[in-house]
């Protein structure tokens, strides 16, 4: 087997090309941005926790018990009210604006069970990729 150099290249007799020094580049590249993109997902939901504010509301247990098909909600002070203007329906489906942008909500994040809090509650989760919706209740549309 023939090998010449050519700049970073190391072509094979036959024509096909190795990456020497930007191979090995790009394995820990690839290493590092799985090793990132775990964290951040780890991260992501590891950063709602209940800190007790909402320890002797009455809603508490039922907050606690909220799950979507996503998951579990968790519990209020992981999901906050949204204000009428910033939500909507329409074709049974329904967005909700977070940090100033429009974002679908999932089928499969709807809460369908009656809504004991009465308001709009979204529970998002915010990643390196962006912000998903774990869970969405819509509120009474009054």
């Amino acid at each position: 087997m023939e090998l010449r150099a050519y700049r970073r290249f190391v072509e094979l007799a036959g024509g096909s090309h190795l990456i020497g020094a930007d191979m090995v580049r790009l394995k820990l590249l690839r290493r590092s941005a799985l090793l990132a993109a775990s964290l951040v997902l780890w991260g992501g939901n590891a950063l709602g926790r209940d800190d007790g504010r909402y320890a002797n509301s009455p809603l508490k247990p039922w907050f606690d018990s909220l799950r979507s098909q996503l998951g579990p909600c968790c519990s209020d002070a992981d999901g906050f009210a949204v204000a009428d203007p910033d939500w909507e329906s329409h074709n049974g489906r329904y967005r909700v604006r977070l940090d100033g942008q429009w974002i679908d909500v999932p089928d499969e994040a709807v809460i369908t069970e009656p809504n004991r809090a009465g308001r709009t509650m979204v529970w998002p989760v915010k990643t390196a990729f962006g912000i998903s919706i774990r869970c969405f209740m819509p509120g009474s549309m009054i």
